[in-house]
């Protein structure tokens, strides 16, 4: 941002330039990917690699932010495991993985290139990915992120150095990371093959919504989860969370679909099911229709209906956030999330969204990006996005209950693993303490009982004392062996002597023979 755009954003939006403020003075950059000592793990000193990391900022900023804070080994390398008996090669994995899914969505949506074309192409890319010298010159001019495949050839490059050892990351069973790109691959050739020969040009139900989002998102959600557990980041069993890792892809795809609604209509891409924007209720046939002025409040209504299907995924994504243990990887994947539940908030009833593509404020992104640092924060950012929501919804939505259920299981999941009565407060000496809310009842009913506790407790110790038996005695008493438990004891130890003895003895007499 320039002097001008401070200056106007501090008379304009004064609360916004202190957050942006304070994000550029106090957020601490994890690692400088540029910096010397990042060479060996970031490969800026390579040209290709360099080019590498401009493309990452070009296609998405939001997810070149949060990559390049993982750790060294995560952001573009894996080191070779030293029983594999391969030299230390680094890997450029999260990087180039996210970049060679970019290439391949990118031919997907280019609706100028003719099937015949796509199909193959599509169907092979793991093939180019690591063919010397590959790229395709052959998308769109419209296309933002043409320059990529053109340049392919660079992502091509830094894919083959990778050492064929160190591709199997811990263990054969995770796989290569070209092995996650298949299936990807696969679902994507399918849908549009399927919309190229059967002039279907929409998705019809949930179901196969689902299934699409599995394709382009599912499946690199879980390709990730199994490349954190095998970098021993993360517990090795969350690769095996196949359910969890697709809710988090699907909540990201399905906040993009919904946010992207008129770029995706004016280039003829119809990712909305017609089973949500389709009800007779609605009254649309094309999905073009909707950002006519005349249609504004039910297009809204289905709208509604895609960002209830969007929200089922919400509790699936705090549960997967909540298992993770390492911190660069929590904020790879909690950033994502907190910004898609604001997306969410922020297109809900909102027909701009119909007109243009909308964006979050750079002050609210800061504001999540500061504040997605645990599991107890992300599910309350989570929350205060809910109520956002079902502040807005309208009895007159045909969605309106069901908007109700949905930010209610968020508030439940919230209310269940981290009580809001509960506060985490840092004290003097910069360690976490836990406080009740004076004015929550629940704080009462704690209070109640620990008063109860107590109260039976000095019962206790009056009745012991009555009964002539000091409190230390009965401690005394406790700790103490009885007779029975000594002689229990000493016969035990008896028995095992005469049965090491005769053992002995037998072993002796059989082999002098």
């Amino acid at each position: 941002m320039g002097a001008t755009n401070w200056i106007v954003l501090l008379l304009t939006h004064p609360f916004e330039f202190r957050t942006l403020l304070q994000f550029y003075l106090y957020h601490e950059q994890k690692r400088d990917i540029a910096a010397l000592q990042e060479h060996p793990t970031s490969g800026w000193d390579r040209a290709s690699m360099r080019r590498c990391w401009e493309f990452l900022d070009q296609t998405s900023r939001s997810f070149s932010a949060v990559i390049k804070e993982l750790d060294g080994d995560l952001a573009r390398t894996v080191g070779v495991p030293v029983w594999l008996g391969a030299p230390p090669v680094a890997s450029n994995l999260i990087c180039m993985f996210y970049l060679v899914l970019r290439g391949l969505d990118t031919i997907e949506d280019d609706m100028t290139i003719p099937d015949e074309i796509k199909q193959p192409i599509l169907r092979s890319f793991h093939i180019h990915t690591v063919t010397p010298g590959w790229n395709f010159n052959g998308c769109g001019p419209k296309e933002k992120d043409r320059q990529l495949l053109i340049e392919y050839d660079t992502i091509v490059e830094e894919v083959n150095r990778l050492a064929p050892e160190s591709v199997f990351l811990c263990s054969p069973r995770f796989g290569h990371m070209l092995k996650h790109v298949v299936p990807v691959q696969t679902g994507m050739a399918d849908y549009a093959h399927k919309a190229a020969t059967t002039g279907s040009i929409y998705l019809e139900t949930v179901a196969e919504y689902d299934l699409y989002c599995h394709y382009v998102a599912g499946l690199v959600g879980e390709g990730l989860s199994r490349i954190f557990s095998a970098s021993n980041k993360e517990a090795s069993w969350l690769g095996d969370q196949l359910e969890l890792s697709n809710s988090m892809g699907l909540l990201l795809q399905k906040t993009n679909i919904i946010r992207d609604y008129r770029e995706d209509v004016d280039q003829h891409r119809y990712f909305w099911p017609r089973e949500i924007w389709g009800r007779k209720e609605y009254g649309f046939t094309e999905m073009k229709e909707m950002y006519e002025p005349i249609a504004h409040q039910r297009a809204q209504w289905a709208q509604s209906g895609m960002v209830v299907d969007a929200l089922r995924h919400a509790t699936d994504s705090l549960d997967y956030l909540r298992v993770l243990k390492n911190q660069s990887v929590f904020n790879f994947c909690a950033i994502p999330a907190s910004m898609a539940m604001a997306t969410l908030e922020l297109c809900f009833m909102n027909p701009a969204m119909f007109q243009r593509n909308i964006k979050i404020r750079k002050a609210e992104a800061a504001q999540l990006i500061m504040r997605s640092t645990n599991p107890r924060e992300v599910a309350y950012m989570f929350r205060d996005y809910a109520r956002k929501i079902h502040a807005k919804a309208l009895p007159s939505d045909p969605n309106f209950l069901r908007i109700s259920v949905a930010c209610g299981k968020i508030e439940q999941w919230c209310e269940h693993n981290y009580p809001s009565f509960i506060r985490m407060s840092t004290n003097a000496e910069g360690g976490v303490k836990q406080e009740l809310d004076p004015y929550d009842p629940r704080t009462r009913i704690v209070h109640m009982e620990q008063t109860l506790e107590e109260a039976l407790t000095r019962k206790k110790r009056a009745e012991e004392i009555r009964n002539g038996i000091h409190p230390t005695e009965v401690k005394a008493a406790q700790n103490e062996v009885t007779v029975p438990e000594l002689m229990m004891y000493v016969l035990g130890g008896m028995a095992v002597l005469v049965v090491m003895s005769a053992g002995i003895i037998y072993l002796v007499l059989k082999f002098s023979d």
